[in-house]
């Protein structure tokens, strides 16, 4: 096949830690394989090189943040054939997203000397907030064989197969003991998105919900699991806002059980 006719693909960067970016660039020899099927028209990540659009596929990592990033993404989704988001932040607002909770304001003037400096959205939100997307990719990071699978499935015209079901499916898989009913550890496996390989229950640590809620995740039903370790209401919440916290369930289960500061009674 001629590079003139490769499909095009870019790789966009907005609020995020560049991880899920560099979770492509280290799957090193299949990654020639994708360079050779695509055109790598924009990934600032790997080359300064750029081609102007339109793009056959836009991979985006990153929440939206700021305005310019609402008018950003605006642009790239229009250039953009196939929109897939990828990673927490692009799907669900990411650790970013904690300031969901809080007072903007009052979180800047703690941490910066001149938060009038600042041009910052009082949410951090997933991309699909703001433009339509077409696949979404879970993880903190995203996992780098589930990304192959998406792009090879993208660009031969079908669905791409990602798992739905929970990270304890894989824990039982891998023959690992339960870290929530053998050692009391606190876990959210039972309603996590599997993906890592249930990587932190092999090494005796409960599960952080890294790939979010799987389909159909009831949080609701893991707390007298979690109340049974010793994790008090309070407690769960702040289990519930890492990664993927403003995910809707996680979202929902963890606002019943800690108080909204933007919300403060006189």
């Amino acid at each position: 096949m001629s590079a003139a006719v490769r499909p095009r693909l870019a790789v966009w960067k907005f609020s995020s830690c560049d991880g899920c970016q560099l979770t492509l660039l280290d799957r090193e020899d299949e990654l020639l394989a994708v360079a050779e099927a695509v055109e790598v028209a924009y990934f600032l990540e790997a080359t300064s090189g750029v081609v102007e659009g339109p793009y056959d596929v836009s991979l985006v990592e990153g929440s939206i943040s700021t305005p310019h990033d609402v008018e950003r993404i605006q642009e790239v989704r229009a250039a953009s054939k196939v929109l897939v988001s990828i990673g927490a932040c692009a799907t669900a607002g990411g650790i970013q997203a904690l300031r969901n909770f809080a007072d903007l304001d009052e979180l800047a003037s703690i941490v910066y000397a001149h938060p009038s400096f600042l041009s910052a959205l009082d949410t951090s939100t997933p991309i699909a907030d703001h433009v339509p997307v077409d696949l979404e990719l879970r993880g903190c990071p995203i996992d780098g064989r589930q990304l192959l699978e998406l792009i090879g499935a993208v660009l031969a015209g079908r669905k791409p197969v990602l798992p739905a079901h929970s990270v304890c499916v894989e824990c039982k898989s891998a023959g690992n003991v339960c870290v929530l009913v053998a050692h009391g550890e606190p876990c959210l496996g039972p309603v996590t998105q599997a993906g890592c390989g249930a990587l932190c229950p092999r090494y005796h640590r409960g599960c952080y919900g890294c790939f979010g809620p799987m389909e159909s995740a009831a949080p609701e039903s893991l707390a007298p699991a979690l109340a049974s370790v010793g994790l008090d209401e309070a407690d769960q919440g702040r289990l519930l806002r890492t990664f993927n916290g403003w995910a809707p369930p996680f979202r929902a289960a963890s606002t019943v059980r800690l108080p909204d500061p933007r919300r403060r009674t006189t």
